[in-house]
């Protein structure tokens, strides 16, 4: 009898982008950890993402609770970038540039016809 295998790998993937991503989905280990820690279950998961296997939420939250800190540090990073972006997006003087690149290129069109 052969013994039993003592590691297990998790259903994980990492994008070209840095985030963590659910096997082969593009749902991010964000969602998971999001919905498990308000108590959802993996069965309520798998309502809200039934592209998703039992086995690879289940190996999701595994991980996560076996790594919890690097996860949530993770997590938070993600956080703040996505924060930064949202400034950047945001910011009046960006969006005031975009519109007067807009109104050239208009104008431009209209001087070619």
């Amino acid at each position: 009898m052969s013994p039993l295998e003592m590691t297990q790998t998790a259903p994980l993937t990492l994008w070209e982008d840095g985030s963590i991503r659910i096997g082969s989905s593009r749902i991010p280990i964000d969602s998971i950890v999001q919905e498990f820690n308000c108590g959802a279950t993996a069965e309520q998961i798998q309502d809200d993402f039934p592209t998703l296997t039992l086995r690879e939420i289940y190996g999701a939250i595994s991980y996560y609770l076996e790594h919890q800190s690097r996860v949530d540090d993770y997590l938070e990073r993600r956080e703040q970038d996505a924060a930064q972006v949202r400034l950047e997006v945001e910011n009046p003087t960006r969006a005031e540039v975009l519109r007067r690149r807009i109104r050239e290129q208009r104008g431009k069109s209209s001087a070619n016809r």
